[in-house]
């Protein structure tokens, strides 16, 4: 039986990226208990940004500081006894507290970023400069406009964002949380990306433009208790 939720937040402006990249290249970033989670052969780098927004403990009001701020993470999907999700290489956000509470044991990478998006004239402008101590300053710099209702998803968009747990590894014990939201209401962006350096450990640059990418207004989400994996 599920335990009950423990946190739960609101994600607003929502971006995917995706990019294929060849599953040898990531093999060496991920925990050696998971197996790359491929679609046709080929595995996927995720970068995805957000506002979250209303974040707070099950029973309690928001954290001040804590309960509102824009984050960035550079992601790819893994599976696990027949349980497929997403391990993260990095996530960036602009809210000190948040970032100290979630780095808590070392359980998530969380890095302090200066973020910021806006909106002008159906056009958005995100950029982020990470500013942690000691991290490598990695930038993401791109503007982009929705030009689509919601759509239907095709197989390969539904593998790509359907995601329902995440595994990490802190101290050498794996954990998996599972999450829990309404399946996504996606549509279509064209934009540009002037600069991205979000996964500077891989041997290969990111192409400097947006391959497939989608935004979704609003989601709601929920997580549960961290489960140690044997």
């Amino acid at each position: 039986m599920k335990k009950p939720w423990i946190m739960t937040q609101e994600w607003h402006n929502l971006l995917f990226l995706h990019w294929p990249i060849p599953p040898d290249l990531l093999l060496p970033h991920i925990p050696q208990e998971l197996e790359l989670d491929l679609y046709d052969g080929q595995a996927w780098v995720g970068v995805v940004l957000f506002k979250a927004k209303r974040t707070r403990p099950r029973l309690l009001p928001p954290v001040p500081g804590a309960g509102t701020y824009l984050e960035l993470n550079v992601r790819t999907y893994v599976k696990l006894n027949g349980k497929s999700g997403v391990f993260f290489f990095s996530l960036d956000a602009d809210s000190p507290l948040a970032v100290k509470t979630a780095t808590t044991g070392d359980f998530l990478p969380y890095r302090h970023a200066r973020m910021a998006i806006e909106e002008h004239r159906g056009t958005w402008r995100f950029q982020s400069k990470r500013i942690h101590e000691h991290s490598f300053s990695e930038i993401l710099d791109l503007s982009f406009r929705v030009i689509s209702p919601p759509i239907v998803k095709n197989e390969l968009e539904g593998w790509l964002t359907e995601r329902y747990c995440l595994w990490t590894k802190p101290k050498n014990r794996l954990f998996r949380v599972d999450i829990e939201h309404d399946p996504w209401q996606l549509e279509y962006v064209k934009g540009t990306v002037y600069r991205n350096t979000m996964a500077s450990f891989l041997p290969v640059d990111f192409p400097q433009e947006l391959a497939i990418t989608h935004y979704s207004e609003w989601q709601k989400v929920r997580f549960f208790p961290p489960v140690q994996e044997q």
